[in-house]
């Protein structure tokens, strides 16, 4: 075969999307090598996870146990594992927080990552594939290049981390496969939970137990706070909080805010709280969501511990309780300062800066813009016992703030990721601008994409919560929002889960248009998961309702879900023949970007069926229907296909041309992974055409790539 880009008379050119020119070999490898990618991220080692206290008594025991522990452990050549278990807030997180400080991340110096389980629990499950893609990221991984699947992404974080030394920390651990999902390949996990998980001791965990402090501990550490305190009346603030860190120190926060006051003012204020019974429930192990029922743990911690939380919030200014009770009401496991706003609030940031001096509140780490806050777990099941006692109007006017306010955030995020796409639900009621109070919740796609990540676990608890409560045309409209950030970043199986919510509520409002929208996102997220039957389920329920749907569109993103169904199935006929029904659905309306979508999925469908000039000429007109409309994303992935069809009619000259083309535009829209796409391509097309410096060029750009996007270089057969 005659070398790329020489003609029978020795000339050497290339053409690039029908005009432009690369002349030779040398020259289209020297454009692939000029071809700019975004700077590598610097090579930082993680370090995650809350900073450690510089109050911090009396756990020489435990700190030594961890200690020895992980230099044994250390020194082996796999993974090693330490189990800490305490109640709650008694604190387990602070002990490792202390002991990573001092000496834990030296024994592991390729950096350390950390999360908390239960900001991304829901209904009891752990979402794993969110908890791995943390991880991923946290190690340079870029978001584009990170799996949908939990065995996907455990594969890859195993295939990073085999030649670092890591130390994860995962707190809130119930379960024992939660843990051993995220063991690294060398290392040390330290997973802190409530309660010992016999199979991880099984395993070869070594147990640290953490108790709360004895008199002699809880006396200098109230002593540390408060240093004129006698001996006699610091030990018995110690037994009313049953040596509870959290108590005690709310207690002597409480007490800081008062110098008028002594610690014989707390002993009485406590000593009367706990005869009148304004404790009496205990929170441990309590993470719930609006009406579900907080659970009962040890009776002796808990009562200290809700009688201390009483006492302290008897005694604060009257909005810091507000929104203190407000976080016990709210559904989801953060907030910022707009939702709290939304939800009526007010002093905001006066109230969560004393929750935050006491404790009582977490400054939680978030990619995104707004800061993030949570409760204390402790105190936030106190907070939830407490929102019991409000009213049901109370609670349910909070909530319908809440959801109002997350339906406009996640509508303007949905428009701002994938733009003027078809949608069943009106424009959001409100400006972005009037959803925040000082700066916008997000600004472009980027922005709008983390946001929406940021949020996930609450938009959905606001999702169930809304169902519970009847609001059905919230739930269909959140829902059909959140197909930006479930396609985005493939949090696929948690939109098969929520979308079941989302099909009732669209049966209750009697809308067929609506759930034929549902079942669609539904059936496009099982078939990435590769669930083609449950896919063909859902479909066959909308085709249905078709009839009844009205906007030719919904037969049309139909008719695109099966062709790609049948795509996978290797039945390139059918394919074409549904994807012309979704560009025939497409035309009626009209809907431009629709025609240029189903004209890419026609050609998609032809090139898997040989048809290859048939190919060409309907992507043609489909790239110049989207230059007309100014439909630039679509170019990169036309041009891909058309490389594709050329490469199967031979022309391999116009095929890497094309190619090329792919990856030009791919890489001035930041689309990486079509990126890496067209250099797979190209290096396969050269090593075709016999052209070897062509095919190192192009993979050793394709390994650039990869490097600069977290990922070890693999082949390109990878």
């Amino acid at each position: 075969m005659s070398s790329l880009g020489t003609d029978g008379g020795g000339t050497a050119y290339n053409t690039v999307s029908g005009d432009a020119v690369i002349l030779g070999p040398v020259l289209m490898a020297q454009h692939i090598e000029g071809l700019r990618l975004p700077d590598r991220a610097p090579d930082v080692p993680p370090s995650q996870g809350p900073p450690p206290s510089r109050v911090f008594v009396n756990r020489a025991k435990e700190l030594a146990g961890l200690r020895d522990a992980a230099v044994a452990l250390a020194g082996e050549p796999g993974p090693g594992m330490l189990h800490v278990v305490g109640v709650g807030g008694v604190g387990k997180t602070q002990l490792v927080a202390q002991s990573v400080s001092r000496e834990l991340e030296q024994l592991f110096p390729d950096g350390r990552l950390y999360v908390d389980l239960e900001d991304l629990r829901r209904d009891g499950v752990v979402d794993l594939v969110a908890v791995l893609g943390g991880f991923l990221r946290a190690l340079g991984v870029g978001k584009e290049f990170v799996p949908a699947g939990v065995a996907e992404c455990g594969a890859l974080f195993r295939s990073l981390a085999a030649g670092k030394s890591l130390l994860v920390v995962v707190d809130n651990v119930q379960h024992a496969p939660e843990a051993r999902t995220l063991v690294p390949p060398r290392g040390l996990l330290v997973a802190i939970g409530r309660r010992a998980l016999p199979s991880l001791l099984m395993d070869g965990a070594v147990l640290i137990g953490v108790d709360p402090l004895d008199e002699a501990a809880g006396t200098e550490l109230v002593r540390r706070w408060h240093a004129d305190a006698d001996d006699g009346t610091a030990a018995e603030v110690v037994r009313l909080c049953a040596g509870h860190p959290l108590a005690l120190r709310a207690a002597v926060e409480w007490l800081a805010a008062r110098p008028h006051l002594t610690l014989d003012d707390v002993v009485r204020d406590l000593t009367a709280a706990g005869r009148h019974g304004t404790g009496g429930e205990d929170m441990e192990g309590t993470h719930t969501v609006v009406g579900e029922e907080p659970q009962r743990g040890e009776a002796g911690v808990g009562e200290a511990v809700d009688t201390v939380l009483d006492s302290v919030l008897a005694e604060v200014s009257e909005h810091t309780r507000r929104i203190y009770d407000l976080l016990g009401t709210l559904p989801g496991t953060t907030t910022t300062t707009d939702l709290l706003r939304a939800a009526g609030a007010v002093r905001v940031d006066e109230a969560l800066g004393e929750l935050l001096s006491s404790r009582l509140a977490i400054l939680v780490e978030s990619p995104d813009r707004p800061r993030r806050f949570r409760l204390h777990d402790v105190a936030r099941a106190h907070a939830r016992l407490r929102a019991r006692a409000s009213t049901g109007s109370e609670r349910r006017s909070v909530l319908r703030s809440v959801v109002d306010f997350y339906r406009d955030a996640a509508a303007h995020a949905d428009a701002l990721v994938l733009g003027a796409r078809f949608r069943i639900q009106p424009p959001p009621s409100r400006a972005l601008a009037e959803l925040s109070a000082k700066q916008p919740l997000f600004t472009g796609r980027p922005g709008a994409l983390d946001w929406l990540d940021a949020e996930r676990v609450n938009l959905e608890h606001v999702i169930r919560a809304a169902a519970e409560h009847g609001w059905h045309d919230d739930v269909w409209r959140l829902y059909e929002s959140l197909w930006a950030l479930y396609h985005s970043r493939k949090h696929l199986a948690e939109c098969v889960a929520t979308g079941r919510l989302a099909i009732e509520a669209a049966q209750h409002e009697a809308r067929p248009d609506v759930e034929v929208r549902m079942r669609n996102q539904v059936a496009r997220a099982a078939y990435e998961l590769g669930d083609l039957d449950h896919a063909d389920s859902e479909l066959a329920s909308a085709t249905e309702l078709l009839g009844l749907a009205g906007d030719p569109r919904l037969s049309g993103v139909v008719w695109e879900t099966r062709g790609l169904i049948a795509l996978a199935r290797d039945r390139a006929a059918e394919a074409r023949d549904l994807f012309e029904r979704a560009l025939a659905a497409n035309r009626a309306v009209p809907d431009r970007h629709g025609v240029v979508v189903q004209s890419y999925n026609v050609g998609q469908a032809l090139v898997a069926g040989g048809r290859w000039s048939e190919a060409l000429d309907v992507l043609d007109a489909a790239a110049e229907a989207a230059r007309t409309a100014g439909d630039d994303p679509m170019l990169p992935r036309i041009e891909l296909v058309r490389a594709r069809a050329l490469g199967g009619r031979g022309e391999l000259d116009r095929a890497v041309a094309a190619a090329v083309a792919a990856a030009d535009g791919a890489a001035e829209l930041g689309q990486l992974a079509k990126v890496d796409q067209a250099l797979t391509l190209l290096a396969s097309l050269a090593e075709r055409a016999d052209e070897a410096p062509l095919r190192a060029a192009y993979e050793e750009k394709l390994r650039e790539l990869r490097e600069v996007m977290g990922l070890k270089p693999p082949s390109v057969a990878d």
